[in-house]
């Protein structure tokens, strides 16, 4: 599973660098899980979906709790260098962004909860347009992740302006509506936290693919163009 980095001659070492990322994977396919089922709850308003997805953030919160505690045990007895020492922060780092998507997911679930069920008063079909790009860019920088693929997360940063553009566009057509519909005022500002929401996921994405950069390269690209 572990395609990033070199091998190593002390194969207990190499074994626990790969059930890391190994750990990491499964958060992110969790989370990814998490994030989609949250928006599909809120279009569909499946209150009972709702409930079950902010429940099940109790175990991405205990997936991020024991990643952090097998790379501060790396850190101790293996004491990395190079490359490894680039790979084990990073996971620090991806593991919070994970962990906020998570908390990004349960707060869509909320105001899902917070309809009891109202219809929405608007079409939501921009909103899960934003919400597949979003959950595209997550696989994605994922995928980086265990590829250690720059080129790939260079191209995601790109596609978060994309996204930018995106809700933007949507924001500002639901202030709009919200002008020449104030009754409905409740329930469009609960599709534009949603969105933001989704907005916000997108960015965590993106610092995870930066942090690929850093990971293979030791570029650190945070609020910088990743053009050389």
């Amino acid at each position: 599973m572990r395609e990033v980095g070199r091998r190593h001659i002390d194969q207990g070492y190499e074994t626990e660098l790969h059930e890391l990322l190994g750990a990491v994977l499964l958060m992110g396919a969790t989370v990814e899980a998490h994030f989609s089922e949250s928006v599909r709850a809120f279009v569909e308003l499946d209150l009972r979906a709702a409930e079950s997805v902010a429940a099940a953030d109790v175990s991405v919160d205990r997936l991020e709790r024991e990643i952090d505690a097998t790379c501060v045990q790396l850190l101790a007895r293996r004491q990395p260098m190079a490359s490894d020492l680039r790979f084990v922060t990073t996971i620090l780092k991806v593991v919070t962004d994970l962990e906020r998507i998570g908390d990004l997911s349960t707060g869509i679930c909320e105001r899902t909860l917070a309809s009891k069920g109202t219809p929405h008063q608007r079409a939501l079909s921009d909103l899960e347009h934003l919400s597949a790009l979003a959950r595209d860019m997550l696989h994605d920088a994922l995928d980086s992740l265990v590829a250690g693929d720059v080129v790939r997360a260079a191209r995601l940063v790109q596609r978060d302006r994309e996204i930018d553009e995106h809700y933007a566009r949507f924001a500002s057509a639901l202030a709009a509506a919200m002008g020449h519909h104030p009754d409905c005022i409740e329930s469009m500002m609960r599709i534009w936290v949603v969105a933001k929401a989704i907005e916000r996921v997108a960015d965590h994405a993106t610092s995870i693919a930066e942090m690929v950069v850093f990971m293979v390269d030791g570029r650190d690209v945070r609020h910088a163009s990743l053009i050389r």
